[in-house]
């Protein structure tokens, strides 16, 4: 048994990468990730997982992020169809995890119709990174009984199609995956709905890389703040009595602060 390969020729692992920073891997991710033959990688995945690819593997760029999509998802099902069926030893690098928002139960249904084996290793979703880096809490006892996890990517031009009166929660933590284009939406919808303006934000970007940004804000201004973080970043938006800014490490910045000069 010590001798049997972790992934089987022909065989296909969709393996979660984290928010970027290598060091918040799973021991199973980086083991599976030794062990491919080939590596279809998303554009969210940090440069310092793809480091761990071994120099004799093949890596397949398949990312997709707002306005830049290399690969359509059906041209990325077919490519994983075929890696597997010509023995390789497949596995797919997604940003987060592979079960949040990232499609796996699509792309492990495409590979079933093939007769192909696909498991899923699970890595640490943004919100969780992000909270851990800014020192708050998704829950909180007595604030935040619950949280809600919501992709804020729509089409070009369309609505985000939201149960806004559900998601109005004030005893909830709402993370907003994907979202600076949608600030200024999140902020009027929410808001209208009975959330107070003064709901605390946060809003994280490039979390767990060198270049992490973390902000502080208000409901109210959350389509200001949203404009501090630089375009074609990934960012999310934490909203919550639980983010609060008086909860967070002293090295996280409010957008007040994040203006002064110097």
């Amino acid at each position: 048994m010590a001798d049997a390969p972790l992934i089987a020729p022909g065989e296909v692992w969709l393996v979660g990468a984290g928010p970027g920073d290598p060091d918040l891997l799973t021991r199973k991710a980086e083991r599976l990730i030794r062990a491919a033959s080939i590596v279809f990688y998303d554009a969210l995945v940090g440069p310092g997982v793809l480091d761990l690819i071994p120099p004799h593997v093949r890596r397949v760029p398949v990312g997709k992020r707002s306005g830049r999509h290399s690969k359509d998802q059906a041209e990325i099902d077919r490519l994983l169809a075929e890696a597997a069926q010509a023995g390789e030893r497949v596995v797919r690098l997604k940003g987060g995890d592979p079960s949040v928002f990232g499609r796996s139960a699509e792309e492990c249904a495409a590979l079933a119709r093939h007769g192909i084996r696909c498991s899923i290793c699970p890595g640490v979703t943004t919100a969780s990174a992000a909270a851990a880096s800014a020192g708050v809490s998704l829950s909180l006892r007595g604030l935040a009984r619950q949280v809600r996890l919501v992709t804020a990517h729509a089409r070009a031009g369309e609505a985000l199609d939201i149960d806004w009166a559900a998601l109005a929660d004030p005893q909830s933590t709402i993370a907003f995956y994907m979202g600076r284009a949608a600030a200024g939406e999140i902020s009027r919808r929410l808001i209208a709905h009975g959330l107070p303006p003064a709901t605390p934000v946060l809003i994280a970007a490039n979390v767990s890389l060198p270049d992490e940004q973390l902000l502080h804000t208000r409901l109210d201004l959350l389509p200001v703040a949203a404009d501090a973080v630089a375009d074609g970043r990934a960012t999310l938006i934490l909203v919550g009595e639980a983010v609060a800014p008086a909860r967070a490490k002293p090295a996280t910045l409010s957008i007040e602060e994040s203006r002064r000069p110097g």
